[in-house]
């Protein structure tokens, strides 16, 4: 990195202007406590809560298009724009910051699309394949063929027993799970159409699904592949741009190009699975249909309902428990904080923070709003939108 910006300048904005500058792209770490963000002339870190910006670096030569965290470590995955040649598109660094260190360059014949890092593995995503490395070796351990794959799909459990990922099948609508400790691979098909989006809990029980077409989310069981439940965003096409599970397994968010953020309440437990910490039963790897505790809101549905198996499947969906509407016009995605708080950060620059009730659900209450990229950082209870 060719320079800095320590935290209290970048975060209170006293010293060093914020120029516009283009935002390529803004990724959670592991535990959503963190963001990055890369943009055309570096890279910043953000933490969540309080909302602060921890770190800036600035490259005189160009910026970064992906910028990937390892939880609240200072290890990067850094693909640049292709202004710098130390930093192109088609090659991904793994950099130690607190160390100013180096840890390797790994180069590839195309352009990488996405980077997803954890204690054990990190993997890089091209169009047509997915490259597994380990973190202790760096040697490559899995090269998987996908289907056209533009948007880098791939994501990575981050329990530390168990180390399982999702990408992909060679076939549209299939998405290939590889759990590295069983050195089992598992084929499920989850869409007609082409997936669109896919995120696994941390511990790789549960994989939640999106279509190319964006109206249906589907949870999955990644042992044995059953679908475990289905709800419906809406009924025209949508571009998801975000599927994210709340730590207890209580609910799922939704955010997409309708401008509008979904929260739906799941009904898939591991068995043995205790609600109230959050505690997987690990050892049992099983999933039980079974419904949530009166305590928590069920999902809305239609008042014919009850004719299921008789109308089309239409009448019988699970609609969403709560919503949040935001702009149109930049893509968010979405994390939950606590268990009935969910937070989205745009390509806009922008910071959202809002909560639901969990028993009545309906509209969401925004609790906190923040332009992360303007100078100020000033906070307000409204966006300008």
């Amino acid at each position: 990195m060719t320079s800095q910006v320590s935290p209290s300048q970048g975060a209170g904005g006293s010293d060093v202007e914020d120029e516009d500058v283009d935002l390529f792209s803004v990724n959670w770490n592991q535990d959503h406590s963190c963001f990055s963000a890369a943009t055309a002339n570096g890279l910043r870190m953000f933490s969540c809560k309080p909302f602060k910006e921890q770190l800036r670096r600035i490259q005189e030569d160009g910026g970064f298009r992906i910028v990937e965290m390892l939880f609240r470590t200072n290890i990067f995955g850094l693909v640049g724009q292709g202004a710098d040649k130390q930093y192109q598109q088609n090659k991904l660094t793994i950099w130690d910051d607190c160390h100013n260190l180096l840890i390797g360059d790994f180069s590839f014949k195309s352009n990488i699309r996405a980077v997803k890092l954890s204690k054990d593995y990190f993997v890089v995503a091209l169009e047509h394949e997915i490259y597994v490395y380990s973190f202790k070796t760096l040697k490559l351990i899995h090269l998987i063929d996908t289907t056209s794959n533009p948007k880098g799909l791939c994501c990575l459990s981050h329990h530390a027993d168990i180390s399982v990922m999702a990408c992909p099948g060679m076939r549209q609508g299939i998405v290939r799970v590889e759990h590295f400790g069983s050195k089992e691979t598992k084929f499920i098909t989850a869409h007609d159409s082409n997936i669109s989006c896919m995120t696994l809990t941390v511990d790789g029980l549960l994989l939640a699904t999106a279509s190319v077409r964006g109206t249906l989310i589907r949870i999955f069981n990644t042992m044995d592949g059953a679908c475990l439940q289905e709800v419906r965003r809406g009924v025209d096409k949508a571009e998801i741009y975000s599927i994210a599970l709340s730590p207890n397994l209580q609910w799922l968010a939704v955010s997409s190009d309708k401008g509008t953020m979904h929260i739906f309440s799941l009904r898939v437990r591991p068995r043995g699975k205790d609600a109230s910490n959050g505690k997987s039963a690990i050892a049992g790897r099983q999933m039980d249909r079974s419904y949530s505790s009166g305590s928590v809101g069920s999902n809305a549905s239609s008042s014919l309902s009850f004719m299921k198996g008789i109308l089309p499947k239409y009448f019988s969906s699970e609609w969403s428990f709560a919503q949040f509407r935001l702009p149109e016009v930049t893509r968010y995605i979405t994390a939950f904080g606590d268990q009935t708080t969910v937070m989205m950060i745009g390509l806009d620059g922008s910071f959202y923070r809002c909560s639901f009730d969990p028993v009545n659900g309906g509209k969401m209450v925004l609790d906190e709003f923040i332009r992360f990229m303007k100078p100020s950082m000033s906070r307000s209870r409204t966006p300008n939108t």
